[in-house]
């Protein structure tokens, strides 16, 4: 893609009208662009229509015009959900239009270096914790991308002395071609969204476009412990700083000593160190300390140090965040108490990954809703966790029986399966009582639905907000 100002008179279509859409719509627009957006909803869904036409921005609603596509237009932009099946997508390709996301043209705005984070679990919790440390560090962080405020708005606001924090996903960084992070970050890479990739191939390369541009002077962090981060090392050109929760690293990296032996709990005191370049070993804050409970909050905070030191922050610096940063909202989020029974939000797992993690942080004994999208997956992986921690499950959406199936298997007595009523909260209120009349005075019940939320409800935070409010209304 060229430089925005060079699209000053040419025709560009923006796909989808969500808050990016709107962002970058504005964006191209300032620069001269003549800009067309375009949404499938009907004009009565678009709120933001009135407001880009009052820019002078057409607005095209209600579907995809034929015409729409054509040897005119000389960029799409598209919002990151929409499949590359989708046929204006689809035409722009076969006519050689470029098509990207707005993290691409983000990233030729941005006067601010960029950090950028992916990974299938843990992107909102360890970006955010990573603009917690370097605001802590006096580095001036922007935290943006998927996270909440569109890239391009950040890039606007930012100047030189800025660190742009940025949140990623497969499906932004599948539609990027010049992007390049100066540090960039991939957590894990687990089985997800291939109704959108079709393939582990195009997810792996996907969030693998992460490094494809950065150069010797850049630094790429990696979690050295997940075997497909492990295997794009040769792939990688840039610095390499690994972190592990198994192993000691005898090179530039961030660790767990003494390490952790997996599915092992032995009481051992462990602290998170890092080896520098010059082999000097910094103690970062003990494990103990860190305020998030569970393993994979540990895998996150060695996320955010190795990033955090490679953007330029004094290891010093970083302790005091480790120690008071409470969470995000949605992951393994405390909610209230009643009865002597906890309840947590955990409405971000949309994946069976994210809810082995969330059941592995709890120690009281769960009773567990889970359910949602069916996006193909047969829930195996929960298998062994069901058996180790899970006292009942209340099962809804489109997965239900799927992973009432998994919980028969592991041998538990209580399964509930909720049928669908008259709306997606009542519903979701519905599992809930279901839930509560489950668990006993000591026990959690925990709301992490392994799936998204997209059969019953606009988003994981909608789903996490009703489930709030129908746990402090019992």
């Amino acid at each position: 893609m060229n430089h925005p100002e060079d699209y000053r008179g040419r025709q560009v279509v923006v796909l989808g009208l969500a808050r990016s859409g709107v962002q970058v719509a504005k964006t191209l627009h300032n620069y001269g662009a003549l800009i067309t957006v375009n949404d499938k909803k009907e004009r009565d869904q678009c709120p933001e229509a009135s407001e880009l036409e009052a820019l002078g921005i057409s607005v095209v609603c209600g579907g995809h015009p034929e015409g729409l596509i054509h040897e005119g237009i000389s960029l799409v932009v598209k919002n990151p959900g929409i499949p590359y099946t989708a046929p204006p997508v689809a035409r722009a390709l076969e006519l050689g239009i470029e098509v990207v996301t707005e993290v691409e043209v983000a990233y030729l705005l941005s006067p601010a270096p960029i950090l950028g984070i992916t990974g299938s679990n843990g992107k909102t919790t360890t970006t955010t914790w990573i603009g917690n440390m370097l605001e802590a560090a006096g580095m001036r962080p922007i935290v943006a991308g998927n996270i909440g405020t569109p890239l391009c708005e950040a890039a606007e606001e930012a100047d030189a002395g800025n660190w742009l924090v940025a949140e990623l996903s497969s499906f932004q960084l599948k539609g990027t071609r010049e992007f390049r992070p100066e540090v960039a970050c991939l957590l894990n890479v687990a089985e997800t969204h291939l109704d959108y990739h079709g393939t582990m191939d195009d997810y792996i390369s996907s969030k693998a476009k992460l490094f494809a541009n950065q150069r010797k002077t850049d630094r790429a962090v990696i979690n050295w412990d997940d075997p497909v981060c492990r295997e794009l090392v040769p792939y990688i050109h840039a610095q390499l700083i690994p972190f592990s929760m198994t192993e000691e690293l005898k090179s530039e990296g961030v660790y767990v000593q003494p390490a952790y032996i997996p599915d092992v709990e032995d009481g051992l005191a462990r602290r998170i160190m890092y080896r520098g370049a010059d082999g000097e070993v910094r103690s970062i804050v003990d494990i103990a300390d860190i305020a998030l409970p569970g393993r994979f909050n540990v895998e996150n905070a060695l996320a955010a140090v190795a990033a955090s030191i490679a953007a330029g922050a004094a290891p010093e610096a970083l302790a005091e965040p480790l120690r008071t940063f409470r969470g995000v909202e949605h992951r393994l989020e405390y909610v209230d108490e009643k009865q002597g029974v906890a309840y947590y939000n955990n409405s971000k797992a949309t994946n069976s990954k994210a809810t082995v993690m969330a059941l592995g942080a709890l120690q009281a004994p769960i009773v567990l809703i889970a359910g949602g999208l069916d996006r193909g997956s047969d829930y195996m992986e929960l298998l062994p966790v069901f058996k180790e921690k899970v006292k009942a499950v209340v099962t809804l959406g489109q997965t239900k029986e799927k992973i009432a199936r998994v919980a028969e298997l592991a041998g538990l007595a209580n399964i509930v399966l909720v049928d669908t009523v008259d709306s997606a909260a009542e519903t979701l209120r519905t599992a809930l009582k279901e839930a509560s009349g489950l668990a006993e005075q000591g026990d959690v019940v925990l709301l992490s639905p392994a799936c998204a939320s997209w059969d019953m409800f606009p988003s994981y935070e909608e789903r996490g907000r009703i489930f709030k409010e129908a746990v402090h209304t019992l």
